[in-house]
């Protein structure tokens, strides 16, 4: 069982995940924030900061997009202390989320193994040779 003070962290978390997803979509008009899912938010116990976590669709733009993002922080802020009716709106700290980029290792590792490859190594050379441990 929780205690009581660390269940209004993780309400207040949800609801900044849930209403940052929809102001990024509808209110900002960004097109570098095109294609961004917020995937989770942390919130610390006192709620002043909040580390929000964000996936892309394209990993290539990850700087510029965060970039976006830290720029929006006082527009999302302000929409989303009126929103949320919280006086005082925890400060944004946005993230890039790399949980899919590492599943997708994980999987494409998995199914190699499954079909009796060898593991792609970070020693090997582009034509299959191993290189020499020193």
């Amino acid at each position: 069982m929780t205690s009581r003070g660390s269940v209004r962290p993780t309400r207040v978390a949800d609801q900044i995940r849930r209403e940052l997803g929809s102001l990024v979509v509808r209110d900002v008009a960004d097109p570098r924030l095109a294609g961004i899912v917020i995937s989770g938010v942390d919130v610390s116990r006192d709620l002043a900061h909040a580390k929000v976590f964000v996936t892309l669709r394209e990993s290539a733009g990850v700087e510029t997009t965060l970039r976006a993002l830290r720029n929006a922080t006082g527009f999302l802020r302000h929409k989303l202390a009126h929103r949320m009716r919280m006086r005082v709106m925890p400060e944004l700290d946005f993230v890039h989320d790399t949980t899919l980029d590492t599943a997708s290792r994980i999987d494409y590792l998995i199914d190699r193994a499954l079909a009796g490859e060898p593991p792609a190594d970070s020693r090997s050379n582009p034509d299959g040779s191993r290189t020499r441990d020193r």
